[in-house]
Formats: structure tokens, sequence, C-alpha cells
């Protein structure tokens, strides 16, 4: 018996959301990127205005998978996307050190409005200078309660294996 679970792939700008789910995706992923603006321009051609969407199955759980856009500009879809969700991933790319000191007002922000189970990925971790788990830990201040996992969001099988933890959880 399959049981279906709504996941939310979140995280700040540039963390590698949308590829974190096509990786694993078993059918197209729905996407609304568009090109973006000038003041982000060279960071990446394309961004997520509202969201990402795709499907796939980890042991016995069917995971739809919900990115959200990761400028700030966009984060009114957050609350939307995250409604009645199973749990969430934090995606961090562990490379950008100036954008840990964000990750924890994000977490303590979605961990106000929803009680559910989530698990940090520390991503990118094939980048050099990537922070390892233990080290985004100590800078996210997060607990040894809180699940950091290593993450390389391109590799379908390092997705499976934080989905999988995190649907164990739920």
């Amino acid at each position: 018996m399959h049981r279906s679970l709504k996941i939310v792939v979140t995280g700040p700008f540039n963390a590698g959301k949308t590829r974190f789910i096509k990786a694993i995706s078993e059918i197209d992923v729905v996407s609304t990127e568009r090109r973006i603006t000038q003041r982000e321009k060279g960071v990446k051609a394309q961004t997520t205005v509202a969201m990402d969407y795709g499907r796939a199955t980890v042991g016995e759980s069917v995971l739809h998978l919900y990115g959200t856009p990761g400028q700030t500009r966009f984060d009114f879809m957050w609350e939307i996307l995250m409604r009645e969700m199973s749990g969430y991933v934090m995606l961090v790319d562990s490379a950008d050190h100036d954008s840990f000191s964000t990750i924890g007002e994000l977490i303590d922000m979605v961990n106000a409005a929803h009680a559910v189970p989530y698990v940090i990925a520390a991503n990118k971790q094939d980048v050099d200078g990537a922070a390892s788990p233990a080290r985004l830990r100590r800078a996210l201040g997060v607990g040894a309660d809180t699940l950091v996992m290593p993450c390389v969001a391109s590799r379908k099988t390092s997705v499976k294996q934080v989905l999988a933890q995190l649907a164990e959880m739920i």
C-alpha cells in the first residue's frame, strides 16, 4: 500500500531546489522558471517564480515534491505551497557561507507555522569550500535532534537518500 506525502523543498536563492526535484522526479517537472532580473545576473540565468512540481516513489511512499521560489520577493508562494505538507527539506548551498545566517531564520519561520518533520540537506558537497554537514550544523546552531545530511542535488542517489530519511521520519 503506497502512502502519498506532500514534501516541500525550500531554501534560499540558488540553493539547488529545482535541480534537486529534477534529479529524482519520475515525471517531467512542472517548472515556473523565468529569466532572471539584472540584479542577480551572473549567478544563474533563470529563477523559479512560483513553484516546481515533481513526483517520485521512494520505498512505500509516493512523494509529491513542491519546490519554493528562492527569491524573497516571491516568498508569498511559500505559505501557499506549505499548506498541508507532510514534511520539508531545507536545502542549503553549503559552499555559500554568506547564506547561512538566513537559514536559521527560515527554519524558525517555517517551524513556527508548521509542526512537521524536516531535514536540512547540505547541498553542493562536490564543490570546493563546501561546509561539511557537521560544520553547517554548528553554523546554523541546530541541535543534535535535527538531521543534517550531505547532498549533491544533481545526483539521484543523493537526493533519494535525503527523501528516504525524511519519509521515514514522517
